[in-house]
């Protein structure tokens, strides 16, 4: 096989090659919530539960099919030729990437499963917990001074500097392969969500809140449940405040990088700058965003749990602190929202046992 030429997979047999990896790559629950919409004077909301997972957190979709990917691109072969090799002792380039905590676990997930190195670039306020886990997959760690834009870029070198295969979750390219990969992976949610509403009998949800990072969630999910969401059919990009690099690209046009030092509560979105495959789909869809204060995420993971939903962080509830900000503007005409509305969200992730929430 051309080292360059795997062929495209649907998310279908994307799931199938990750669930030969582990159950743990079962579906996820897609979990009704008639409390919670009942308080916020909603006809459904709908919550994807990712915390259960591999891992935690969806980005074990991406993160390890993409990285399994560049393997196998690198090795003439295909994900079972990586896995099956005979010559386990043979050497496979290592695999490189930055992270606030939970692409790199992915990334170094790929790389045990793979029996090849990885390194992941870490900026220093990535929480302990989150280091030790990457750590735990057999990675070796590479603080970076500054956010995670500057641990981008300091992979992004080492990779060009011949340390190994750059797995990343962004980039400024728009044809990106392995970026493509990575949102390819998650994908899987999105077919999960069609199945499991039509197995439930649920009306098709009328609104999807989710959150970003540099947008390659809200990416998937936009390719794969734009056309199939029941009108209005609106989407909804969620960011902190002091992170909202997908909002900025919205409005300015580009790929804008946000001032500040982006610290926010919301640990997994302290990104400055959105990716460039993610703007595109984001773009074609209609895509709108919404840019929610620290105080309100912090408490968007009580609110959801006091509705009946799953234990999850500040960044796996930014969704529903987006749906409750835009309830709450005056402006929520723009939003459509109205006691027949149907909301999705994703939970992007578990609580992190060891870390603060």
């Amino acid at each position: 096989m051309n080292a360059s030429s795997l062929p495209r997979q649907t998310a279908e047999e994307i799931a199938a090659e990750l669930l030969r990896l582990s159950p743990a790559y079962a579906p996820t629950p897609l979990i009704d919530l008639p409390e919670l919409a009942s308080a916020l004077g909603v006809a459904q909301i709908l919550a994807k539960d990712e915390g259960r997972r591999l891992l935690g957190s969806f980005k074990s979709l991406g993160g390890v099919y993409a990285g399994l990917r560049a393997l196998a691109r690198a090795s003439g072969t295909d994900i079972a030729g990586v896995l099956g090799r005979a010559d386990r002792g043979a050497a496979l380039p290592a695999l490189v990437c930055a992270s606030d905590g939970n692409h790199g676990l992915a990334v170094a997930a790929a790389a045990h499963f793979a029996g090849a190195p990885a390194r992941v670039y870490l900026h220093h306020r990535v929480p302990a917990a989150r280091a030790q886990r990457i750590a735990a997959q057999g990675a070796e760690i590479r603080w970076v001074d500054g956010a995670y834009d500057d641990a981008v870029d300091a992979a992004v070198e080492a990779a060009r500097a011949g340390a190994g295969i750059l797995v990343a979750d962004t980039s400024d390219d728009p044809d990106d392969p392995i970026v493509a990969d990575v949102m390819s992976g998650y994908g899987i949610i999105a077919a999960e969500i069609r199945d499991r509403v039509e197995a439930a009998g649920h009306q098709r949800p009328t609104h999807l809140f989710v959150q970003a990072g540099v947008g390659g969630l809200a990416c998937a999910m936009a390719d794969g449940l734009k056309s199939w969401l029941a009108p209005p059919a609106i989407l909804v990009v969620v960011e902190p405040e002091k992170a909202a690099c997908v909002a900025a690209a919205l409005a300015e046009g580009g790929l804008p990088r946000v001032p500040g030092n982006l610290e926010t509560v919301a640990e997994m979105l302290s990104c400055g700058k959105a990716s460039a495959p993610a703007m595109d789909a984001l773009r074609r869809a209609g895509a709108r965003a919404i840019a929610v204060p620290e105080d309100e995420l912090a408490k968007a993971p009580r609110e959801l749990r006091k509705g009946g939903g799953p234990l999850t962080t500040p960044s796996g509830a930014t969704g529903l602190a987006g749906l409750l900000r835009a309830i709450g503007e005056e402006s929520d005409a723009n939003f459509a929202i109205d006691a027949a509305s149907r909301i999705l969200l994703i939970v992007s992730e578990a609580e992190i046992e060891g870390e603060a929430t």
